[in-house]
């Protein structure tokens, strides 16, 4: 709690009358990006299991979690204490299991009670879709309303059916490309990423992190390819896409031996 007063103190100084001249003229709406990307920063570091970088990317979200805070309190809003205080209050609420006479025995349980709970705080009022933030990143988001839905039985009964689906999407797909439809092809591509998510929902995987990780992986491979060109003495530009897919081979072939040998 020591270092925890003295990271809210240090906030209080920053944003004093004699404080950073940055850090005294940001608002809720300026500090936004940086919320983002400390987000998405920490995400990174859990993915690659670093404990050090976590640690620190943690303190960096939580800084932002303390600026926030204070900004509202110059306000006459509330401070950080008031925020600890309610998600104390309802994280004690949300467990009755824990901290009641309620007994669940699977995540299950636990996730319905956990709705129900907030039904009773005055949220989820009028659907089932809603306190799903528009902010979330579209395939994430994509994958919380279907998964809101399904709760209430609005879903599909197999993954063969969602496949079918997927087959009559790609259909449209190819038939406003054959029309030059552009707004049609936007719209169906659209229902592409859609299904997809709806396939990824039932085989228990989450687009979004699966997006993700493949993009690093093309990340890595790519610099791979461009670390042996510069090796060789040449540009990507001058080498074939023959020789490009076979550097690309090794990266992934690399990518395998040092998964076999962390077994």
């Amino acid at each position: 709690m020591d270092n925890f007063q003295k990271l809210v103190d240090i906030m209080v100084r920053l944003r004093s009358e004699n404080g950073c001249p940055w850090d005294k003229v940001q608002t809720g709406e300026t500090l936004k990006p940086y919320l983002i990307e400390e987000t998405y920063e920490l995400i990174e570091a859990i993915d690659e299991k670093d404990p050090a970088k976590i640690k620190e990317e943690l303190g960096d979200l939580l800084l932002q979690i303390v600026f926030h805070a204070q900004i509202a309190k110059d306000r006459g809003e509330f401070d950080i204490y008031d925020v600890i205080e309610k998600i104390n209050d309802k994280m004690i609420s949300r467990h009755p299991h824990v901290f009641g006479d309620a007994k669940f025995h699977t995540p299950e349980e636990v996730t319905r009670q956990w709705q129900e709970r907030k039904k009773e705080e005055g949220k989820l009022k009028e659907s089932a879709l809603e306190g799903v933030p528009k902010e979330l990143p579209s395939l994430l988001r994509a994958h919380r309303l279907q998964s809101r839905a399904a709760k209430v039985g609005f879903d599909w009964s197999n993954i063969g059916d969602v496949f079918k689906k997927l087959d009559e999407e790609l259909n449209e797909f190819r038939e406003a490309i054959e029309k030059k439809d552009n707004k049609g092809i936007e719209d169906e591509l659209g229902d592409i990423f859609f299904v997809l998510v709806n396939i990824s929902r039932f085989v228990g995987v989450n687009a979004e992190e699966a997006l993700r990780k493949t993009i690093s992986k093309f990340i890595s491979r790519f610099r791979y390819i461009e670390m042996k060109a510069a090796g060789r003495g040449c540009r990507l530009a001058d080498m074939t896409l023959e020789e490009m897919d076979a550097l690309w081979d090794e990266a992934k072939k690399g990518e395998k031996d040092a998964s076999i040998n962390q077994d």
